[in-house]
């Protein structure tokens, strides 16, 4: 297993000694005991392996550090990183469009003291920030509420992916990139100009990830999308080592099944899964207040009247609907890690919790009996991460 180191610095226990709550004085309290092989398999979050690397089968998404809706504070930010880290979360990732910098900022500032072996950090390209003197920063821009004076422009070229890549190294102040992702390509986000964005990377931005990977730069590349669709279509023209998946092999959803985790198979591409609460109905569930959004809009009736059964199940079982949304993906054997965005301390321990939460199996095989999930899907086996 692949430890983290959690510095003892009088810094990093002044900082942690401040938290208002206390959950980052206990969790650094658990950091210690990780690094003095106190703890056993079953109190820290397991790795996989992703090629050469021992990754975390929990990791910490960027986005919520960006600001993501609302704004959080630098010390809310570096003391949910350490917090993270001190848990055996090994793997973040981020990226430019995450506030504008600020993600990829912050992350880089609680990273750059730790052993370099320490951590596995990915980040994306395909957005370049240019600055922008007339930007209000006390206004939200797609949806990011920050102070970065940056606006994003997509390029998917050569010269784009290059850029990107060097000022990302700046702007964590490291001076390696382990994964490499091409952020946001697809018909979700660009509809009909995806032609043109697909036909640039084919023709001059994959060469660029291969450059960088062939020379050392970075480890592996891959895609950080939305839809399953546009991997497949890129698996034609290159060859990619893991793809991170938002929302689409989830409790709610398991067509990836049919055709895109065969050929990731077939190809040697390894799965990460973001989103795995479908953008919050599966954390909230469908009794809390209204509205509930899936995918990032208001849920429709066909996927509320889907969620309310599923809940039906976990009542039965006394099961927490966020935590069998957590645990789902990880049975399958492609998924090396699911990431959640987290944006304080407090997300920290209640994504440990749920991580933890013991499953009975006759929770999975009611869902299988109910046709609430997919038959072909791989099942947790109502093992616990507890004692």
């Amino acid at each position: 297993m692949a430890v983290v180191y959690l510095g003892n610095s009088s810094e990093n226990v002044g900082r942690v000694q401040g938290c208002d709550d206390g959950l980052t004085q206990q969790l650094f309290m658990w950091g210690n005991m990780i690094t003095d092989n106190k703890m056993t398999d079953n109190d820290v979050i397991l790795s996989r392996d992703l090629g050469d690397f021992k990754i975390s089968e929990l990791g910490l998404g960027g986005a919520a550090l960006g600001n993501l809706f609302q704004p959080v504070t630098n010390e809310d930010a570096l003391q949910t990183i350490e917090a993270a880290l001190g848990l055996h979360i090994n793997y973040i990732d981020t990226a430019p469009f995450y506030g504008f910098g600020i993600s990829e900022r912050r992350i880089g500032d609680m990273l750059r003291p730790l052993p370099r072996d320490s951590f596995v950090l990915s980040t994306k390209v395909g957005r370049l920030l240019v600055p922008d003197e007339g930007r209000d920063i006390n206004q939200v821009y797609d949806g990011y509420a920050t102070p970065m004076p940056f606006r994003p422009e997509y390029d998917y070229s050569y010269d784009g992916i290059m850029r990107s890549h060097e000022a990302s190294l700046h702007r964590l102040g490291l001076s390696k990139i382990d994964i490499l992702l091409v952020h946001d390509i697809g018909e979700v986000t660009h509809g009909v100009d995806n032609l043109h964005h697909m036909k640039v990377l084919e023709q001059s931005g994959y060469r660029a990830l291969e450059e960088l990977r062939a020379n050392g730069d970075i480890k592996y590349i891959g895609l950080g999308v939305n839809e399953w669709q546009v991997c497949e279509a890129v698996m034609e023209f290159g060859h990619w080592d893991c793809f991170l998946m938002a929302g689409r092999y989830t409790l709610m959803e398991q067509t990836v099944l049919d055709s895109f985790f065969p050929k990731c198979e077939a190809h040697g591409a390894k799965i990460i899964i973001g989103g795995a609460y479908n953008s919050g109905i599966l954390a909230t569930g469908t009794k809390g207040p209204e509205p509930v959004y899936y995918n990032y809009e208001v849920a429709p009736p066909e996927v509320i009247n889907h969620v309310r059964a599923i809940e039906e199940v976990t009542e039965a079982h006394n099961v927490t609907l966020a935590a069998a949304a957590l645990q789902f993906p990880l049975a399958h054997p492609l998924v090396k890690s699911v990431v959640p965005g987290l944006r304080s301390v407090g997300q920290v321990k209640a994504t440990w919790d749920l991580y933890r939460e013991q499953i009975p199996n006759a929770f999975w095989s009611d869902l299988l009996s109910a046709g609430l999930i997919d038959v072909r899907s791989p099942l947790p086996k109502g093992e616990s991460h507890a004692d």
